[in-house]
């Protein structure tokens, strides 16, 4: 796994240089298309991915975009009526029958269909339209990382193309360097305030939840740690009843229109007597971690998991945990 973070940056200059004209056709397509809405269909740290890009097409093209659940085919039976829609299918194997299922589903009901994939000869590659594949090189640890940036590069760089969208291709083409300074931010004071613990919150408003969403999962997988990610405007709405002293939080703001709230948020906890963690130096009482900042509020928000994949793998170990094979899991989930 520390491996495979390191590859990151190596990962997404290979990914923006060889899969360029793919993007280019891929943009022209939506272009041409012009669709009313998006649908994502993807499951586990694929469906973050889609979360983030969820995010970025609404924030960037101002088109709703909505998830699948891909048992509305596998299980339910049922086509939805997706003419004048364009479909956004992630796996990083391309083989989960049900995600496979959907896509070729929305390919039928008229969406017009992309699939995201690390493996380019997959039945989820040839159940699409386009195929963009995330040219990631094998990836062994059960954890996702390299595989889950190059999904949302991948989306970022086929948006960029679709909305001739030179600032977010200016800060694509800037990404690799960016995401090697994440990898080198130090998250370990975080590390000390999780001994003793078993759960703790991961907060983020846009992009930033969708990277909160990954970093619960990564903390349950690899750290078997119970982490709840919340949107920082809803975990005052309940959530913030169990928050006392010393209960740890990770609040994680790109530099964006929402990074003032979570700041906010997180001071507000911290009063509660939370130790809590945050990607800002607009706070006081909460302890500041260190971010690479990219310019751009999207792209910002992409360098905040690189940073915190260093940190994951790093206390599955000091937990006594191997990181790159968790119990109970394998690297290739086949739902139905």
């Amino acid at each position: 796994m520390r491996l495979e973070i390191e590859e990151i940056p190596a990962a997404v200059t290979r990914l923006l240089s060889q899969g360029h004209p793919d993007f280019v056709a891929g943009g022209a397509a939506l272009r041409a298309a012009d669709p009313a809405a998006i649908v994502t269909i993807a499951r586990g740290s694929s469906d973050h991915a889609a979360s983030f890009l969820k995010y970025a097409v609404e924030l960037l093209a101002g088109i709703p975009v909505a998830s699948v659940g891909p048992s509305i085919v596998s299980i339910y039976g049922r086509e939805l009526k997706l003419a004048r829609t364009a479909a956004i299918a992630v796996s990083q194997s391309g083989r989960s029958p049900d995600i496979v299922a959907m896509a070729q589903s929305a390919r039928r009901s008229g969406a017009l269909t992309f699939a995201l994939t690390n493996t380019p000869d997959s039945p989820l590659a040839a159940a699409a339209d386009r195929a963009i594949a995330l040219r990631s090189g094998e990836e062994k640890s059960v954890a996702a990382t390299k595989t889950f940036v190059a999904s949302i590069v991948a989306g970022l760089a086929l948006i960029g193309h679709w909305l001739e969208d030179e600032a977010l291709l200016a800060a694509l083409d800037s990404l690799p360097e960016l995401l090697q300074q994440a990898i080198a931010c130090d998250w370990r004071p975080l590390m000390g305030a999780l001994d003793q613990h078993q759960s703790l919150y991961v907060l983020g408003r846009g992009p930033a939840l969708a990277i909160a969403n990954e970093a619960a999962l990564k903390f349950k997988e690899t750290c078997g740690l119970h982490a709840e990610a919340y949107s920082a405007a809803e975990v005052l709405h309940g959530p913030a009843r169990i928050v006392e002293r010393h209960f740890p939080v990770l609040a994680l703001a790109a530099r964006d229109a929402a990074e003032a709230s979570v700041a906010e948020v997180a001071e507000r906890l911290a009063g509660q007597g939370a130790r809590v963690f945050v990607t800002s130096v607009n706070v006081r009482s909460a302890e500041r971690l260190p971010f690479a900042a990219s310019g751009h509020p999207i792209t910002d928000a992409l360098a905040l998991i690189v940073s915190f994949y260093g940190l994951v793998e790093a206390l599955s170990r000091r937990r006594g945990f191997d990181p790159d094979r968790p119990p109970h899991l394998k690297k290739v989930t086949e739902t139905t």
